[in-house]
C-alpha cells in the first residue's frame, strides 16, 4: 500500500501571477492522480488543463491527511531568526525573499507548516507500517532552503527537517536522501555536509549550466560527513538511459555501502525534457525508472521504507504525469 498525503490548502500559499512555482502545480497533480484512478475524485473539478488520458491503476492510495507540523521540528534545521523572518514577513502581507525568486504571501508561513506535516505524517505512516512508502505532494518545496537562508521557491528544508524528525522521533539512526531534481538540492547538502549519519545524493543538471550553480562532484562533505555526499552532474540533454546507467553504477553502490534504515526521496520532475527551467531530456518513463530501482533497493536495504516528497516540476502536463509514473514505481499498481 501506497500513502498519500496532499490538500487543496497548498494553491493557498501565493506566488503571484508568471511565477513557475503556482498553485495549478497541485491542480495538475491532483487531475493527473484522479484520472489514473489512484485517488477517488478530483477536487479541482475546474482545472481544465488539456491532459492526455493515463491508463488506470489497479489500486488507490492511501490517503494521509496532513496537519501542520509543530514549530519545534523546523529549530532542528533552522535557528529561530530564521523561522521569524518568514514568519513576520507573512504576518505583513506577504513579500520577496532571497534575490527575488522566493516571495511569500499572508498565508505561506501556515501553508509551509502544512507542507511540513504532510512529510511528518508520511513518515509516522510508513515507520508504523500502516502503508510500505508514501508520496506527499507539497508546496513551497523545501530542497534550496539552507539553514540560515530562503531560497529557490523553498522557505523551509523540508525534507532535511523529516531525516532529523525520523533520528529524533523515530530513534533512526542512518537516512539516506536521494534528490533528482534537475536543480542542486543545495539546501540539504548545507544541513547535513557534515554529519555521516545521512547519506545525501543529488543528480542535477550540471551547476556551470544551471542554478544555484553548487553541486559539483568534488563537493563530497566535509569533517566527519566526508564522503556521505554524493552529487552527480549531468550535461544539458542528458537522457533517461544517463540517469538510469547513474543510479546503477554510483547511486545504488554508494547507498548500498552506507545500508540506511530508511531513505527520503526528494522528487523534482523539472528534468523532464519539457520543464521550461532547464535542459534536460528526461521522460516521464525515466522517473519510473528511476523510481522502482529506489523501491527495490529499499525492499533488500531498509524494509522498504521510502517518503517521497515533491520538489519542482513546472510543465503541468508533464508534472501531472511524471508524479503518476513517480508512483508506480513505487508500487502503486
Amino acid at each position: 500500500m501506497i500513502g498519500f498525503s496532499s490538500s487543496t490548502r497548498f494553491v493557498e500559499h501565493d506566488t503571484r501571477p508568471g511565477h513557475p512555482e503556482r498553485p495549478d502545480r497541485i491542480r495538475a497533480i491532483y487531475t493527473a492522480l484522479h484520472q489514473a484512478s489512484l485517488i477517488p475524485g478530483n477536487p479541482f473539478t475546474q482545472f481544465t488543463k488539456d491532459f492526455r488520458p493515463l491508463p488506470p491503476f489497479k489500486h488507490l492510495l492511501y490517503s494521509i491527511e496532513p496537519h501542520p507540523a509543530d514549530g519545534k521540528w523546523l529549530r532542528t534545521i533552522h535557528p529561530q531568526s530564521h523561522i521569524d523572518r518568514i514568519k513576520q514577513m507573512c504576518a505583513r502581507g506577504g513579500g520577496i525573499l532571497d534575490e527575488g525568486d522566493t516571495p511569500v504571501s499572508p498565508a505561506s508561513f501556515e501553508i509551509a507548516l502544512l507542507a511540513l506535516g504532510a512529510i511528518l505524517q508520511c513518515c509516522d505512516a510508513v515507520v508504523s507500517g500502516t502503508v510500505k512508502r508514501a508520496f506527499a505532494a507539497v508546496r513551497p518545496p523545501g530542497h534550496h532552503a539552507e539553514p540560515n537562508h530562503p531560497m529557490g521557491f523553498c522557505l523551509f528544508a523540508n525534507v532535511a527537517i523529516a531525516a532529523r524528525y525520523l533520528q529524533q522521533k523515530h530513534g533512526l539512526q542512518k537516512i539516506a536522501i536521494v534528490d533528482f531534481d534537475v536543480h542542486h538540492g543545495n539546501g540539504t547538502q548545507a544541513c547535513f555536509e557534515s554529519d555521516p549519519s545521512i547519506f545525501f545524493v543529488s543528480m542535477h543538471q550540471h551547476p556551470r549550466t544551471c542554478y544555484p550553480g553548487t553541486g559539483f562532484e568534488t563537493e563530497t562533505g566535509s569533517d566527519a560527513g566526508h564522503g556521505h555526499t554524493l552529487n552527480i552532474p549531468f550535461w544539458p540533454g542528458s537522457t533517461d538511459d544517463a540517469y538510469i546507467t547513474a543510479m546503477q553504477n554510483q547511486v545504488l553502490p554508494a547507498l548500498d555501502h552506507f545500508h540506511p534504515d530508511f531513505l527520503l526521496i526528494s522528487a523534482g520532475f523539472d528534468a523532464h525534457a519539457d520543464d521550461p527551467l532547464a535542459q534536460m531530456s528526461l521522460t516521464e518513463v525515466g522517473f519510473l525508472r528511476m523510481s522502482q530501482i529506489l523501491a527495490n533497493f529499499a525492499d533488500h536495504a531498509c524494509a522498504g521504507r521510502i517518503v517521497s516528497a515533491l520538489e519542482g516540476g513546472y510543465d503541468l502536463r508533464a508534472l501531472g504525469r511524471s508524479v503518476v509514473n513517480h508512483l508506480a514505481g513505487l508500487g502503486a499498481t
